[in-house]
């Protein structure tokens, strides 16, 4: 009876003793992550200079089903513009594509993405193609939305023809919610994610052979409209991810939500945002934009924060599809909430706020980053013209000598390609 009281004893010490190692071992991985955000990244990603570029428009690649676009494409632009991007040191875009793009002129969406993968290759530019949305398809928001096509709102009468497609509008909120929820649906009934796996395959079976191409964006900016919506969003990421890996196995980019207001219902936090990453972080990345100097503005710094808390939570590297610098102002609007909108006269930047940027980017040891943007029309924003057109030529602005300059400041030489590779560490 003694010696089975003393084994008794040690089993409990033993329980004892392993329970509170397994109690320190996840201590340890839960709060690794965070001890070392101002300390350097966990993830070691390509050798040399990162991937240092602009994001870029292209015409029929770009086109609603709502509006016709009135800008022409000047002869050899792509060719000509990722001349002057590999000329000045440059070596990366990030391509826009928009799916309702693709159902308005499948044709000509096709024969565009060719002319772009075939220019990149001839010039090194390594380009990423993302699957860009804007205030959710031009159905909703036929003024100034691009995204979804047309098909994936007429079943639904709920969804009726410019109700509104950005964060603050009812249709959109209801819309979002069904598509995280996985019942978005055609007229046909056929499930709007596989639909979207469709569009996704006709884009790789285009450009995934080229050496210019590096990866690809499962979808730009999504609206979150609730707090109970993080971990959906990570099951479609999982869903498109496990798609795109059975046809390449070049970079996948998932992307930062909107809204991004750090006083949101929706908990914006690095533990929320991180729950959007796919399961599988192999040559995955995490898609930011940064639209003003963090070390100079609280709110662009918080936001940051959050952003490479959760990358290190996820165990992924940043990626900034976009940066600038722009003046935002607030208003209320016609319900009485507080929005904010850009200031189109004050937003501007300078050589050292873009030097500061990039030194920030090279500090966190960013897989690439994207300026925002090279596009043929002009934007009423000014420093969103990296180009303009006269008489069929492009000639670049004073802020493309800034972003070059930045980039040659803050890396040197950035002619050097770096590999594809993500390596976990």
């Amino acid at each position: 009876m003694k010696l089975q009281g003393v084994a008794n004893d040690n089993i409990v010490k033993y329980l004892i003793i392993f329970f509170f190692t397994l109690l320190a071992s996840n201590i340890v991985f839960y709060t690794l992550p965070l001890q070392q955000i101002y300390g350097g990244s966990n993830v070691n990603i390509n050798t040399g200079p990162p991937y240092n570029g602009v994001d870029m428009h292209g015409f029929y690649t770009r086109t609603s089903q709502a509006r016709d676009t009135n800008y022409d494409l000047p002869n050899n632009y792509f060719e000509e513009s990722f001349k002057i991007l590999s000329s000045n040191g440059l070596n990366h875009v990030r391509f826009l594509i928009f799916w309702e793009s693709f159902v308005k002129n499948p044709k000509e969406f096709i024969a565009e993405l060719k002319t772009v993968a075939n220019a990149a290759d001839k010039y090194n530019i390594k380009v990423l193609y993302d699957n860009h949305q804007f205030h959710t398809s031009s159905y909703l928001n036929p003024q100034r939305g691009t995204g979804f096509p047309f098909s994936l709102f007429e079943a639904d009468f709920a969804f009726f023809y410019g109700s509104g497609g950005g964060t603050k509008y009812p249709t959109a909120k209801v819309w979002w919610t069904n598509w995280w929820d996985r019942n978005v649906r055609d007229k046909d009934a056929n499930d709007g994610w596989t639909l979207q796996t469709e569009f996704f395959k006709k884009v790789l079976e285009t450009v995934d052979n080229h050496t210019s191409t590096i990866g690809y964006e499962i979808l730009s900016e999504p609206q979150v409209h609730d707090k109970n919506q993080w971990e959906k969003i990570g099951k479609y990421n999982k869903f498109m991810a496990d798609f795109l890996r059975k046809y390449t196995d070049k970079t996948i980019a998932y992307s930062m939500n909107i809204p991004v207001s750090l006083q949101s219902p929706i908990e914006l936090n690095p533990i929320n945002l991180a729950k959007m990453a796919p399961k599988n972080v192999s040559n995955l990345v995490f898609k930011i934009s940064v639209y003003g100097v963090p070390q100079e503005n609280e709110y662009q710094e918080s936001r940051l924060s959050n952003f490479v808390q959760a990358a290190e939570l996820a165990n992924v590297p940043l990626y900034v599809g976009e940066w600038n610098n722009v003046q935002r102002d607030k208003i209320i609007d016609e319900e009485g909430e507080i929005i904010t909108f850009i200031n189109e006269t004050f937003s501007s930047i300078n050589q050292s706020e873009a030097n500061k940027l990039v030194s920030v980017f090279k500090n966190l040891d960013v897989w690439g980053s994207a300026f925002w943007q090279w596009r043929v029309d002009s934007h009423q924003v000014q420093n969103f013209n990296l180009i303009n057109i006269t008489n069929g030529k492009i000639e670049t602005t004073p802020f493309f000598d800034i972003v070059k300059t930045a980039y040659q400041t803050i890396y040197g030489d950035t002619k050097k390609t770096p590999s594809n590779t993500t390596t976990l560490t």
